[in-house]
């Protein structure tokens, strides 16, 4: 395991650029494809790619802030103390790699942006407190976690498909959690991989000191925010718990009524609790400000790189090619084998548009489509589609972006061991579509 990680290490370091570049790759070859697949002219698959380059603004503001709120409830004094006190037992290498898999996973389950966020935080905090720690191998198992979250509590196509109004209502009409993350057959997927994922990356731990790479002690493994010390009337209150706390409350008060009312589980619904969670958390506004702005510093790289990608899906929308690709898919199915080529198709298309909520808008209604002709079920199908998506995130630069830009790595740094990471998943994922496809 150790000779095949450290191949695969060798040649990303090698050969693969920034992930700005590789979206800019994977423009010129959605390009290429429309035109030999589809017969797409070079002026209108750029006409495409312009027209669509806004599109998905809403979407990225949803995405954005889901991420960004799980950023500031995971720099929480409350969250920093629980950080600290969890991994405060772990002593050695393969413990620390083993801890940081686990509560990434657990936490991405819960909320993907918290996950996403918390998992390098903890990476890192074991980094600097385990001598002789290989810190690219617990920066990539601390992400690792996410390939949870599509079957966790904040799951783009779960949600969506569990929000009244959405836009395959009228042909599936509302598939409840319970059908899906709840699911016996995707709670068992996602234990078995929060049980196994950690002890297959400890085994990817290099066993020659020689090959380790210990963590920059510059780097920071907390977060602090400087007091001010001026007592002005506007220092007083930025600093005043009184309106931290009291916004806080309100916006949990109203997450109280929401669910009294019934209201379900929504991405707008997870956004406004993290969101307030985390301001009542800083207690004043100077703090939680100040952890704002760090978060955004963070985020710029997936900011300005969604556009490119919206362009892409729009390519891909516009020339007909996704739908070409998933057809491909589809008329190789049976309804027992539907959801596991769902999963396979999505986890190709991923590659081009990492977006699960995004992928879903044109790869969910042919799927569904073909689910309802073949008799497939309609929960397997679709949330094989959303394991597709999450699979294929592993090695999807976009997302490791939050991770390169906390650990202070280069993505050619872990790269490697995503790629087996990816293959081991996709035994275990592959595995329950296919068993999920046949039980119905």
């Amino acid at each position: 395991m150790n000779a095949v990680a450290n191949f695969f290490t060798r040649i990303m370091s090698r050969y693969l650029p920034d992930p700005l570049v590789v979206a800019v790759i994977l423009t010129a070859l959605t390009v290429v494809f429309a035109m030999v697949s589809q017969g797409t002219g070079f002026l209108e698959a750029t006409r495409f790619w312009g027209d669509g380059f806004w599109n998905l603004l809403a979407f990225t503001m949803q995405m954005t802030i889901i991420l960004l709120a799980g950023f500031i409830l995971a720099r929480t004094p409350l969250a920093n103390w629980l950080m600290d006190r969890l991994i405060a037992p772990v002593s050695t290498p393969a413990g620390a790699v083993i801890a940081a898999t686990m509560i990434g996973a657990v936490a991405s389950w819960m909320n993907w942006g918290f996950g996403l966020v918390i998992g390098t935080l903890i990476a890192q905090k074991l980094g600097h407190k385990v001598k002789g720690l290989h810190y690219p191998l617990v920066i990539a198992a601390g992400y690792s976690g996410f390939a949870l979250y599509g079957v966790g509590l904040s799951g783009s196509v779960p949600l969506l498909i569990n929000t009244p109004g959405h836009f395959l209502e009228k042909s599936i009409g509302l598939v409840p959690l319970s059908s899906t993350i709840f699911s016996p057959i995707l709670l068992t997927t996602s234990v078995l991989i929060v049980v196994t994922l950690p002890f297959f990356n400890a085994m990817l731990h290099p066993k020659d000191p020689a090959q380790i790479k210990e963590v920059d002690p510059g780097t920071q493994a907390a977060f602090t925010v400087a007091e001010v010390k001026r007592d002005t009337p506007s220092d007083r209150l930025n600093n005043s718990p009184v309106i931290g706390i009291g916004l806080g409350l309100f916006g949990m008060l109203y997450v109280g009524q929401y669910l009294w009312n019934g209201g379900g589980v929504t991405l707008n619904f997870v956004n406004t609790v993290f969101l307030f969670l985390g301001i009542l958390l800083f207690v004043t506004p100077h703090r939680f400000l100040a952890a704002l702005t760090d978060g955004v510093k963070i985020l710029g790289g997936i900011i300005i790189q969604y556009p490119f990608y919206a362009g892409i899906l729009a390519i891909l929308s516009g020339s007909g090619l996704v739908v070409t690709l998933a057809n491909w898919f589809v008329a190789i199915s049976s309804a027992e084998t539907l959801p596991i080529w769902s999963f396979v198709s999505a986890g190709l298309i991923n590659i081009f548009v990492p977006s699960g909520g995004g992928q879903w808008v044109i790869q969910g209604p042919v799927m569904m489509e073909a689910a309802r002709q073949l008799g497939a079920s309609i929960p397997a199908t679709a949330l094989a589609v959303q394991i597709g998506d999450q699979w294929t995130n592993m090695v999807q630069p976009f997302w490791l972006l939050p991770a390169l830009a906390i650990s202070g790595l280069k993505l050619s740094d872990i790269m490697g061991y995503m790629v087996l990471i990816l293959v081991y998943l996709g035994v275990i994922f592959g595995g329950a579509c296919l068993i999920w496809g046949m039980v119905g």
